[in-house]
């Protein structure tokens, strides 16, 4: 289903485009079907907030935990963030790069008004998908001032090229949007209690102060609840932010069970250029770290664990909107994380999820649908670059053997130019009956 959309008009630039984006304040997601896809009813949220002394591991949270006796973990995903409305712009140019006239060109594109207040939009759009809530703050009445309410809007705006420019009012403040919060509230740790994955990405360190930040991991290792960490563009802010942000980063590094960035991402923070040997240097600090995910665009991406590394070239798609491929392409990781799939397979997943958002326009309701994701997979048809792969791999990598996922059915576990070649079919042959079992069970709930 289609998200509505609202056309204001805008002095001097097109109507825009849009979608709600969902980056809610310790959101919880419960994911019954395929990450991103638009199946009604399948995602459930809360959202919670509140900050308390980080005491560490075993601390009070660890109280709660004795307290309720048995963790049920009904719950798949809970995110820290916020929530936000993303408009979708075309634009001749992107923003000028001097923060003054950035501000100048953000205040020009809010100066009309919209056919419908944003904050009554995001809500309905919420409601439609079956989103619940729980109060932000345990004490509203001590927040003072209604601009603390202001529904925070990013401007998505797309040149001739393609190329993408954000402009939101997060970017011309100093303090996170959410500075009156000093603690995670009771709501909050029970939500990190019952979900079994806690998501932080960069971008929650422009909402939350870093000692809050900090306490949700400490709660959610401590509740036995698994960490993603994705910092996004925000990796080199924080490597070289305050020394709270460095400390967060640093925490979130080595306590993560699984880590995603971009291969300049990965780079950034190892000093490393080869992605291979970037993730192997990040999981061989990490004290829980499982996966390390290096993600690169339409060449594809690789899985690094601490005994082998599995890497799947992109799908071939005709490229409408990069928007919303990112955190389409994490949901999809989730989801073989939490169904115990082979890395291989996982990898496929999220190339097929990520490259089917990448085929529609904007995010939140207008991500991939299942029915085009299991279309890619079963095409097969991927963007093959054995050059590409063997410039990577050339090295003594550390490890007993690297896996490359081809189309071509007659392989199977063929070694070539140092690379151990595994047919997309192996990983289909575990996909294919899992999303034919939850397109059974969309059916029989309709």
């Amino acid at each position: 289903m289609s998200l509505q959309t609202l056309k204001p008009q805008i002095h001097g630039v097109p109507k825009p485009f849009i979608p709600c984006k969902q980056r809610a304040l310790l959101h919880l997601q419960s994911w019954r079907s395929v990450p991103a896809t638009k199946n009604r009813g399948g995602l459930q949220s809360t959202v919670a907030g509140g900050r308390s002394r980080v005491d560490g591991f075993g601390g009070e949270y660890g109280e709660v935990s004795r307290r309720k006796g048995a963790i049920v973990k009904d719950v798949d995903m809970t995110t820290l963030g916020n929530l936000c409305v993303d408009i979708v712009l075309d634009v001749p140019s992107l923003p000028p790069a001097p923060r003054d006239e950035r501000l100048a060109y953000m205040e020009r594109l809010e100066a009309s008004p919209p056919d419908k207040i944003y904050g009554h939009f995001l809500l309905d759009v919420l409601r439609e998908e079956g989103v619940g809530f729980v109060d932000m703050n345990e004490n509203v009445e001590a927040i003072g001032g209604e601009s603390i309410y202001r529904t925070l809007l990013c401007w998505v705006l797309v040149d001739p090229f393609q190329m993408h420019g954000f402009c939101s009012r997060a970017d011309f403040s100093d303090e996170p949007t959410f500075n009156w919060m000093r603690k995670l509230s009771a709501k909050a740790k029970m939500a990190i209690q019952q979900s079994k994955i806690l998501l932080c990405n960069g971008y929650a360190f422009d909402e939350l102060f870093a000692d809050v930040i900090i306490s949700a991991l400490y709660c959610a290792i401590d509740m036995g609840t698994r960490v993603f960490f994705d910092p996004g563009p925000r990796a080199r802010t924080l490597l070289h932010g305050s020394p709270e942000q460095q400390r967060a980063l640093e925490l979130f590094l080595r306590h993560s069970d699984v880590l995603l960035f971009t291969s300049d991402e990965a780079e950034s923070l190892t000093g490393i250029s080869n992605p291979i040997r970037a993730g192997q240097e990040l999981i061989k600090k990490g004290s829980h770290t499982k996966w390390v995910i290096i993600k690169m665009g339409g060449k594809g991406s690789i899985l690094i664990t601490k005994s082998s590394i599995a890497c799947a070239p992109a799908f071939k798609v005709d490229v409408v909107d990069t928007v919303g491929c990112g955190d389409s392409f994490t949901a999809a990781t989730a989801y073989g994380f939490l169904h115990d799939l082979s890395p291989l397979s996982t990898l496929v997943l999220a190339n097929a999820v990520g490259a089917a958002t990448a085929m529609g326009c904007g995010a939140g309701r207008n991500v991939a649908d299942l029915d085009k994701i299991l279309k890619l997979l079963r095409q097969s048809d991927l963007n093959e670059d054995d050059h590409f792969w063997h410039e990577l791999t050339y090295e003594n990598l550390e490890t007993p053997e690297i896996l490359l996922v081809s189309k071509e059915a007659a392989i199977n576990g063929q070694h070539k130019d140092g690379l151990v070649h595994m047919a997309i079919q192996h990983a289909l042959s575990e996909l294919l009956p899992k999303l034919r079992t939850i397109c059974h069970r969309k059916v029989t709930q309709v």
